[in-house]
């Protein structure tokens, strides 16, 4: 081997979510762009796989409460082993969808949930969103498939998964609550809590960095438009570096104190001004999903439904 090529990794995308978001329309697309796909492999059965000889093509592997041997223990430690191959470039796509949009899907196609056959669709859906939260968790991608067309899946799919590398290169940013830890996958991570908390404003405390108000009071920081703008100089210098080294994903994360005010605000800036620059961004608040999904869990178990 030459010294200094670049070997390139096999990439794997782990394709799950709850029944009904549209998992099988993302297999069927990653198959179209070119990608070997296996859907409902037993678990136990991957790490066989990925210790044989390398794949010619990237591998799709579709995961869901159906497999055999199903867990959402070994599901976990399957992603966060899966981190730790430096052959691999393996990541995770999370598709998912509202309640009430799950609910209608299920009314119109009038399937039984795999996790409650003999039950209403929402208690199935409810116990599987519980079951997939820490999965939900760990994704490196996740779409929202609540509005759009079958089409419009196809064309985010294709967005973030071609393997023309012409199409661009794929990045995420994520807010966080360092009391919780940093999220798995993260490439670049920048710490912002130095800059003044909003949670010390009454008027400002109830809200997120996703309010105006809030991205107002954080960017009055005299430190603020520095900060920023020395980020924003530096991942927009670094990411064509990183797609001419064959990475097809970067992940950004932004850490404060709880996870609510300042990463929130920083992370929507930064998504922005990556968008204007013509990139691929999604961004995500992972403290705010774990917050929205425990008040889910407490209004189900006040009107007496199964969590």
């Amino acid at each position: 081997m030459t010294t200094g090529q670049i070997v390139p990794r096999q990439r794997l995308v782990l394709v799950t979510g709850p029944s009904g978001a549209g998992r099988s329309t993302c297999i069927n697309v990653l198959e179209d762009l070119g990608y070997e796909v296996i859907d409902n492999l037993p678990l136990s059965l991957l790490p066989r796989l990925l210790d044989g000889p390398p794949l010619a093509r990237p591998l799709a592997l579709g995961l869901d409460v159906r497999n055999r041997d199903f867990g959402t223990d070994a599901l976990v430690e399957l992603i966060d082993g899966l981190a730790a191959r430096p052959a691999l470039n393996a990541q995770v796509l999370y598709v998912d969808a509202d309640e009430d949009t799950l609910v209608r899907r299920y009314s119109e196609t009038r399937r039984r949930h795999p996790l409650a056959p003999n039950d209403p669709p929402l208690t199935g859906i409810q116990r599987e969103q519980d079951l997939l939260l820490a999965v939900r968790a760990r994704a490196d991608v996740l779409i929202d498939t609540s509005t759009l067309s079958p089409h419009d899946l196809r064309d985010e799919v294709d967005r973030w998964f071609a393997t023309d590398q012409s199409a661009g290169m794929g990045v995420s940013v994520t807010s966080f609550s360092y009391k919780r830890g940093l999220p798995r996958g993260l490439d670049l991570v920048f710490d912002c809590r130095f800059l003044r908390n909003p949670h010390w404003e009454p008027g400002l405390r109830g809200l997120t960095g996703q309010d105006g108000e809030v991205d107002a009071y954080v960017a009055a920081d005299a430190r603020f438009a520095d900060f920023f703008e020395r980020i924003r100089d530096l991942v927009v210098s670094l990411l064509p570096a990183y797609r001419e080294s064959g990475k097809t994903h970067l992940s950004v994360g932004f850490g404060c104190t709880g996870g609510q005010h300042r990463s929130v605000a920083l992370t929507e800036r930064l998504a922005q001004a990556l968008a204007a620059e013509g990139w691929q961004v999604s961004s995500r608040h992972r403290e705010l999903e774990r917050r929205a999904q425990t008040d889910r869990s407490r209004v189900q178990i006040g009107s007496g439904e199964t969590p």
